[in-house]
């Protein structure tokens, strides 16, 4: 049967990040989707974000599309100002989100709310690829995380 039923679907809020910058995505509980339906051509994952917590540090993807829809709550989008934007977006219910591969303007979620708030995030492309944060020290791909002057961060 294709539905999926999200509640069957073990949550985690596990994170590969180094510290201290796992310390933001601490509320963050995903769900992984495409794997639990059989899909191997796309990540897919229910992500539910605690008050105050983060999706992710702010980073973008050389080599992967992504798409977000947002389900439930009230998060705050956060990417490169420009413009007349200070790069702060409120997403609400319905709304959605699109990251072309390649474009380098970092974006994330923060829950700034006091309730929890959801979405689904989608990639496609090379989920193994590239990325970087342009906050902080660190990039990545498909093996590890690194300091941006190629120095691996100790593995978790």
């Amino acid at each position: 049967m294709p539905k999926l039923y999200i509640e069957d679907i073990p949550p985690s809020n596990a994170t590969g990040y180094p510290a201290p910058f796992d310390e933001p995505v601490a509320g963050r509980w995903w769900r992984r989707l495409a794997p639990a339906g059989g899909l191997t051509e796309m990540g897919a994952s229910h992500v539910v974000l605690k008050p105050g917590a983060w999706s992710s540090q702010r980073h973008w993807h050389d080599d992967e599309d992504e798409l977000l829809v947002m389900l439930t709550g009230e998060a705050v989008l956060v990417e490169d100002a420009s413009g007349d934007s200070d790069g702060r977006t409120v997403l609400k219910p319905g709304d959605v989100c699109a990251w072309p591969k390649g474009v380098t303007n970092g974006h994330h979620l923060i829950n700034e709310s006091d309730a929890d708030c959801s979405f689904i995030a989608i990639g496609a492309g090379n989920q193994k690829g590239t990325g970087a944060y342009p906050d902080i020290d660190m990039m990545f791909d498909d093996r590890a995380y690194f300091h941006k002057d190629g120095t691996p961060y100790p593995a978790k």
